[in-house]
Parts: structure tokens; sequence; C-alpha cells
């Protein structure tokens, strides 16, 4: 997808980097004692690590290798999603572009939701994009809906872009979005 839009001229060239982790559920969570998700995550609360490998150790070693820009860019969808989201939160200057689809916004009894407020940066100066959608998936749909409304009423020089996917199941989103993701969030 992202060479036939590079090809096309619909966005600008870039380097994609698939990461495989060890344990995706481990290294996709911040941490949690929610007996719900600990069903899901038996061993929550590595996305700090996962992180801190991508910032201190991949990156690095990619900058290295090839001639690479400033501009980086972030896709995940599901817990790669909350990951996502996740980032943008805790630690924005990893990436200036965020793209999640149907994050798991459900997990630690929504609290990157509830939080968004104080997590969030006071300002982005409109330096950050953030793309998310939600597809008809209840548990996915509600809480990318409600992020969506504090974005709306935030006034954090975001830009943001929400999309709605009411006809879209959690295992077609990706598929469905992923090409007006990647041309809404990285084109200038």
């Amino acid at each position: 997808t992202l060479a036939k839009l590079i090809e096309e001229h619909k966005i600008p060239p870039y380097i994609l980097v698939g990461i495989e982790n060890t344990e995706r559920r481990r290294d996709l969570s911040g941490p949690t004692e929610v007996e719900y998700d600990l069903k899901y995550v038996p061993n929550p609360g590595g996305s700090n690590n996962f992180r801190s490998f991508i910032k201190n150790e991949l990156f690095p070693e990619i900058d290295s290798k090839y001639r690479t820009q400033k501009k980086k860019a972030i896709i995940g969808e599901s817990a790669a999603g909350i990951f996502v989201i996740e980032t943008f939160l805790l630690d924005n200057d990893m990436f200036d572009y965020y793209i999640a689809m149907d994050p798991a916004l459900w997990f630690n009894e929504q609290y990157l939701v509830k939080n968004f407020e104080t997590l969030s940066k006071e300002s982005y100066q409109n330096k950050k994009k953030l793309w998310f959608a939600g597809s008809e998936a209840v548990d996915m749909s509600q809480h990318t809906k409600t992020l969506s409304k504090k974005l709306e009423n935030s006034n954090k020089d975001l830009i943001w872009k929400y999309s709605d996917e009411p006809n879209e199941q959690h295992n077609t989103i990706f598929r469905a979005t992923k090409e007006k993701a990647l041309i809404w969030t990285l084109n200038e």
C-alpha cells in the first residue's frame, strides 16, 4: 500500500519498518490490575520497554543504515492502536504522525480516554497529527467516539481526524481505512 501511494504521488516517500515483538499483548499494553484485562493480557505493562527499544535501539539502527529524515510516523490497529495512542500521550516526541485503527481503548478501564486532558500536552503547536478510526465493534467504537468528543472540546493546537466507520468490523477496518489514513496523515 505504501509503495503504491508513493508511486502514485499521493504521499511523500517513506521507509516502512515492521516491528515484530516477542509477546504482542504484553509489549503493546501499559500496566493494569483490572481483572477483565488480565484475562486477555495476562502479562501486561511492556509498552514502556517496547517504546524504549524503538527509541533507543531501533531508531539509531535505522538512521545508521538509511538516509532518513526527522519526520516519523507510527501506525497500528487494535492492541497496536492503543500503543499508538499511548505513545502519542506519554512520549509524544517520538513521532510526528500517529495513526490508530480501532485502538483497544477499553483497556485499563479506558484509562487513556478518561485521562486524556491530563495526559496530553497543553499545546502541540500544530506540529503533530493524529488520525484514528473506530469500527462498529461496540467495545472499540464507544471509546474512539468519546476520544473524538474530547478532542473536539480541547484547544491543544493538534491536527487530528476521527474516521467513524460503522460499516466496518474490527477485522476489516485496517484494510478499509489504511489508504485514506496514510494520505491524510503523511501529507503536510
